[in-house]
């Protein structure tokens, strides 16, 4: 069966796009059919993303690996029922698209829209990509400004709380998994660094998620962005762009790490394609 991977919070710049961006290629070259679908129709991140990697291959001549994107448009319609009875109906069909998939990677806007709550409602694995600070970390729980202490789940953690408990009513096998990442980790040991992630292993247990170190703060991601290439495209005697330094190296085995890190079904997905 599809499993279905999904990027979601409601705070941009946490770096969702390009994480989704790099699942799509890790699985993509360990021999695995995959589909992408971007719902967040007004940036187009994703979609940007491998636009800009089709046309890098067509004048390069580059053999790159895609995957098999389905598009979900956004109702037009005024009537707001009617208008999610829509989007619920466009979602469904792009999915069915992508049936035969071995991942499907859906990529949300960082908003609380109809569509990212349907993405989270079928969702097998919630990957939530946070910048390493407090001002993301408000994302998940609130903290008490007197004692320092987690006060409480905040909106998304909710809103993932109410997809795991509607899939439950639902009687689908298997709950969702839903794993954290830090991304942007500086190689400092700032006193944040540390509160950040002491905060994160005390709301873990209680909310239910695994956190795990996404990728540190590398310019070479936002300079490959306009290529539409990954790290992992780099390196090899074939590759379009070489390796240039040993960040790059560390930066990819951060990625081969989060794909592990993640458990997801298929085994082969943890050995590097040849």
């Amino acid at each position: 069966m599809t499993h279905v991977i999904v990027l979601g919070n409601e705070k941009g710049g946490s770096g969702k796009s390009t994480t989704a961006m790099h699942l799509i290629v890790a699985l993509l070259k360990t021999g695995n059919k995959v589909g992408a679908v971007d719902l967040d129709l007004r940036q187009r991140s994703l979609s940007r993303y491998l636009e800009n990697r089709k046309k890098f291959s067509d004048i390069k001549g580059k053999d790159l690996p895609f995957p098999v994107v389905s598009e979900v448009e956004a109702s037009s319609l005024d009537s707001r029922e009617e208008s999610r009875d829509q989007e619920t109906q466009n979602f469904q069909n792009a999915l069915t698209g992508l049936e035969g998939c071995d991942y499907v990677v859906i990529d949300c806007p960082g908003a609380n829209t109809h569509l990212s709550r349907l993405a989270h409602l079928h969702a097998d694995t919630i990957v939530t990509p946070l910048n390493d600070s407090f001002v993301d970390f408000d994302l998940l729980a609130r903290i008490d400004p007197e004692t320092g202490r987690i006060a409480g789940p905040s909106l998304y953690s909710e809103m993932v709380w109410e997809a795991r408990k509607r899939r439950a009513m639902t009687g689908v096998q298997g709950g969702i998994d839903w794993v954290v990442i830090r991304n942007r980790l500086s190689a400092t040991r700032a006193r944040n660094k540390k509160n950040v992630g002491d905060k994160l292993d005390d709301l873990a247990g209680r909310i239910g998620f695994r956190h795990a170190r996404g990728f540190g703060d590398r310019v070479i991601y936002r300079e490959l962005f306009p290529m539409g290439l990954t790290l992992l495209d780099l390196g090899g005697r074939n590759s379009p762009v070489r390796l240039s330094t040993m960040s790059h190296v560390t930066a990819r085995i951060e990625i081969r790490s989060l794909v592990a890190a993640l458990n997801l079904p298929h085994p082969e997905i943890h050995e590097e394609a040849a």
